[in-house]
Parts: C-alpha cells; sequence; structure tokens
C-alpha cells in the first residue's frame, strides 16, 4: 500500500501520489528510481513540461563520465562524481548500455599553467584519483597530436549517451507502477496540512512530499512553495562546434585544458563522443532566456528577472574581461580557432562545424558568487535540488540515492497517523 491509506481506500483518487518529481532530467528520474526502491509500494509521478524525457540538461550533454578531479575536496560534487562514475560504470555493464573508459588528458600549454597543473594534480589525488602527471613525450604518446608542455592523466574519465543511460532509469520506474506524466507543466504549488498540491495546465496533483528537480527552473519551483533560497538560476549557453569527420582523427580521447582557478568554467576543451563525433567546446555566454539555446533566443522577461538580481551585477563586474572574450569566440569563429589551435595547430577553421548547444543551469547567490557545490534544500513537504549542473549526470546516481534517503528518513520522523510504510 502507499504511504497514506487515503490514496486507496477513499474512492481511489487517481492524482493523489505519495510522492511527485518535478522534472524529467536524469536526475529526476534517479531520484524517481531509487525511492521506488526505498520504498517499493510508494505511488509516485514524474511530472515533466516538455513531451518527452530528458529535452534539456541531460539531453544536451557532453556525455563526459567525469571523475571529479576538479571538485573541492569533501564537496557533494567531489564525493557523487567519484563514487557515482563506479556506480554509472556498473549500471551501464549491468544495463547492456555502450559506454567506454577512455582517460582524459588535462593539458598544459604555458609555463604560466604549471602551478595551476600542480595544485590541479593534488586536489585529484585527495580526492582519491589514481592519476599521473606526464610530460611532453607521454603527452605525444597518449595524443599524439596534441601541444602541450605537461600534463595530468585520468584514467578514471570516460564517455557514455548519457539519455540512453535516463532511457533505463525510466524503463526501471514504469516497470515499478511509476508513472512519468509529459507535458505536465507546474503552474502553482499550495502547501496544506497534509498534502504538497501542483497546479498544473493538466489539473491539480497532489502528493505527500514534492521533490523539485526542475533544473533551469528549479528556483521558480522552490520559489512557488514559499522557500526563499536568496539565489536565482542563470542560464549559462556552452556553444560548441563539431570536427569534420576527415580530421576526427587528430582526437583520440578527451583532451581538457587547464582551469584558470580565477575563473568558473573550464575552457574550451576536445571530446570524442561515444558515436565518433568529436566536439570542440563550449564557450560559456549569458542565455538571453532560460532555454537559450540559440543566439537569438530571448525571453524578455526571464532576462529581465537575471539582470534585476543584484548579484548579477557583482558577478558581471567579477568576470566582465571573460565574459567579453566568451562573446567575441561565439561571434567569431577566428577567436575560437585561435584559442583551438593552442592545442591542435593543426585544426583550420574549415574544419569547424557549429554543432548544438547546451545550456547550463547555474545557481547565482546574491553575493554574486556562483554556487560551485550541488545544493539540496528541505523543507515541510518538498525537497529541491536548487543546484545540479555538471557533474549531475555522472553523479545522477549518487545524487538519487542520496535525496531517496533524506525522504525516507524525514518519513519515519513523522507521525505514524500520516504515513503507513
Amino acid at each position: 500500500m502507499g504511504l497514506f491509506e487515503s490514496a486507496y481506500t477513499s474512492g481511489g483518487d487517481e492524482n493523489l501520489y505519495d510522492f511527485l518529481i518535478v522534472g524529467a532530467g536524469i536526475v529526476g528520474l534517479s531520484v524517481g528510481m531509487h525511492l521506488l526502491k526505498e520504498v517499493p509500494h510508494a505511488k509516485l509521478a514524474i511530472v515533466e513540461k516538455e513531451p518527452e524525457i530528458c529535452r534539456h540538461q541531460t539531453g544536451h550533454n557532453s556525455g563526459v563520465i567525469h571523475s571529479g578531479i576538479y571538485y573541492t575536496p569533501g564537496s557533494f560534487k567531489a564525493r557523487f562524481a567519484r563514487i557515482g562514475s563506479e556506480r554509472l560504470i556498473a549500471f551501464c555493464k549491468e544495463n547492456d548500455i555502450p559506454y567506454e573508459q577512455c582517460g582524459k588528458l588535462i593539458v598544459a600549454v604555458d609555463e604560466k599553467e604549471l602551478p595551476w597543473l600542480e595544485n590541479l594534480y593534488q586536489r585529484g589525488l585527495t580526492n582519491g584519483l589514481k592519476i599521473r602527471m606526464v610530460d611532453a613525450d607521454e603527452i605525444h604518446e597518449i595524443e599524439p597530436f596534441v601541444q602541450g608542455i605537461s600534463g595530468i592523466y585520468v584514467p578514471e574519465t570516460g564517455i557514455v549517451d548519457f539519455k540512453r543511460v535516463a532511457a533505463v532509469y525510466a524503463e526501471e520506474i514504469t516497470a515499478k507502477n511509476g508513472e512519468i506524466l509529459t507535458a505536465t507543466q507546474v503552474q502553482n504549488v499550495h502547501t496544506t496540512k497534509d498534502f504538497i498540491e501542483l497546479e498544473t495546465n493538466r489539473g491539480m496533483y497532489r502528493a505527500k512530499y514534492m521533490i523539485n528537480c526542475a533544473g533551469l527552473f528549479s528556483d521558480k519551483i522552490a520559489k512557488l512553495t514559499g522557500l526563499k533560497t536568496d539565489m536565482i538560476i542563470v542560464p549559462f549557453r556552452g556553444e560548441y562546434y563539431e570536427l569534420k569527420e576527415e580530421k576526427r582523427y587528430l582526437v583520440k580521447n578527451l583532451v581538457y585544458p587547464v582551469p584558470n582557478p580565477e575563473l568558473p568554467f573550464l575552457g574550451v576543451h576536445f571530446t570524442r563522443m561515444i558515436d565518433g563525433h568529436v566536439h570542440i567546446g563550449p564557450n560559456a555566454v549569458l542565455g538571453f532566456r532560460r532555454e537559450a539555446y540559440k543566439k537569438t533566443d530571448i525571453n524578455i522577461k526571464e532576462l529581465a528577472e537575471t539582470l534585476s538580481f543584484k548579484g548579477f551585477w557583482k558577478m558581471a563586474q567579477t568576470y566582465m574581461g571573460k565574459g567579453v572574450k566568451e562573446m567575441v569566440r561565439s561571434f567569431s569563429r577566428k577567436a575560437f580557432l585561435k584559442n583551438v589551435q593552442k592545442y591542435f595547430p593543426q585544426i583550420e577553421a574549415s574544419d569547424l562545424t557549429p554543432s548544438s548547444a547546451g545550456v547550463r543551469a547555474q545557481a547565482l547567490t546574491k553575493e554574486g558568487q556562483l554556487f560551485d557545490d550541488f545544493y539540496i534544500l528541505e523543507a515541510e513537504r518538498s525537497f529541491h535540488i536548487g543546484n545540479a549542473p555538471s557533474p549531475a549526470a555522472t553523479a545522477s546516481l549518487e545524487i538519487g540515492s542520496y535525496i531517496a534517503h533524506l525522504v525516507k528518513n524525514k518519513i519515519h520522523t513523522i507521525g505514524k497517523e500520516d504515513v503507513h510504510v
């Protein structure tokens, strides 16, 4: 039976659930899958505004299984990426999902990057990774066409099609009688003594608990519940080029730059996808709407919300110079190519064709800080994943498991008259 008897004994209200999850991306699907493992007889549904699952961050993912080398030791990202990547690979094996643990090379091309490289190496060791430093000769053994003076080889990194992974999550949910309600957009949220109610374009749905996995709109869903987060989601469009087929041989696996610790994003990198295509990018530019996959995508209301948030201007002041350079690379293939040729001088402008872009849902605080970790909040009848950019796909199994345990623990701390597990 469900957590509460009325769902099954009082007329069988079909819109009454134990759990409602908002958002059918890879994280929301993982949460649903894990909740049905923790509470096998629960009545659960995922509501998704799009006509199909994984239309946004999951569907525009780079396909990289991240190791966790970049993240602050002890953070959610560091722990969840390392453990999550191991669990993800095991999951792929169990479900015959193609993947490759192909390894990644992080390359320094300039002397000034060497201290950053050393700091990154020490962080990777602290995070429990089996990495090694490589010199110029070893770089050429791993990636024969890369130009670099030193680097870090990260063997744990891999590649996979995350949409395929998410599809298996969805299959496991429906196999356990969970529902995925597509084309169902949340318009308002009401919290009563006994339920949380989602007002949607397809009617009212009620549940004991809601889990907010809405990605680009997670802050808006949180606000509808009355939760004050002191942050907003800012969309950053990541624009990619694809290397033409005749030049794919230049990039064997994954080649990344040494991240500048003073900047929030990794910079242009080279990614062989599981289907053999090679993507180069991204640059990172402000999206003029939440789902800004094209330069021409503009939503005046959403843009105004971003520009009126005082934290945005504090961030802009900090990163103004870098932001201008990113905009130049967005509109100038020549400027983009200059960055590419630091690593692969053999690549010419004619070798690059524009590819699909992705949008990163990045939480920004009112102090102007880009939130650097996964951010999970708890309210009376709701849980909110307020920040889950990369490596959320890699860490999806760990995030789902973590949230499911949070929810189950809360169930067991409230009165027996409220739940029946």
